[in-house]
């Protein structure tokens, strides 16, 4: 079993890497591999797509690499892999997204991703740091995952969904924040999971098993 991580110069990967690969080699998952050919990303058998940054820089990077969201698209739409996005690798899940601008999401899951705006104004924004999962639904991401269990953020936007089952988790910031979203094969994050510890290891390892 293949997983890609995708390289379109607009994610942490140092990180993701070494997360994803401890995990395969613990739990016997395959290989990992990091890579911006789109002909890789096409023979995967999973693809996992971070983010950091705006939207809409990440957006237009992912683009800029030809034929790299082509390959991504045709592989977990009509071929149905299984697909996780990571904090803006999951926002670009959405319709859209109005960091700055408005720009055009995937369309996955539909909804948009919009400014964090607590109703506490003491709460600053970004919303960084370690927050607790609530969970809103059982998904198999999530097994051996707790609400109460926590991970760790760091963003200004978040997914707000058009569907409320689309949601999987959330976070208390003086208000709802999503924390995760899923939609048959397709799932992603805002927080990051290869720096939440325990609770992202075993999220990491529950995608690597997942057979939606």
């Amino acid at each position: 079993m293949l997983t890609a991580l995708v390289d379109y110069d607009s994610g942490n990967l140092h990180s993701a890497r070494k997360a994803f690969e401890r995990v395969a080699n613990e739990t016997g998952r395959g290989e990992i591999t990091v890579t911006s050919d789109p002909e890789v990303v096409a023979r995967a058998d999973r693809i996992v797509l971070p983010g950091d940054g705006a939207f809409p820089s990440c957006r237009a990077a992912l683009i800029r690499h030809t034929g790299l969201f082509e390959a991504i698209a045709e592989s977990v739409r009509e071929r149905g892999r299984p697909f996780l996005g990571i904090c803006i690798g999951m926002q670009m899940l959405a319709s859209r997204g109005l960091e700055f601008e408005p720009t055009e999401g995937f369309g996955w899951i539909p909804g948009e991703v919009v400014r964090i705006a607590p109703a506490d104004p003491a709460l600053k924004v970004p919303h960084m740091g370690w927050n607790d999962l609530v969970i809103d639904r059982p998904h198999p991401l999530l097994e051996g995952i707790a609400t109460g269990d926590h991970a760790y953020f760091v963003h200004s936007y978040h997914f707000q969904v058009a569907d409320p089952a689309d949601r999987i988790a959330h976070v208390d910031y003086a208000g709802p924040i999503t924390a995760i979203v899923g939609r048959d094969n397709v799932a992603g994050a805002q927080f990051h999971p290869e720096k939440s510890q325990a609770t992202g290891l075993r999220m990491i390892a529950n995608f690597l098993g997942w057979q939606p």
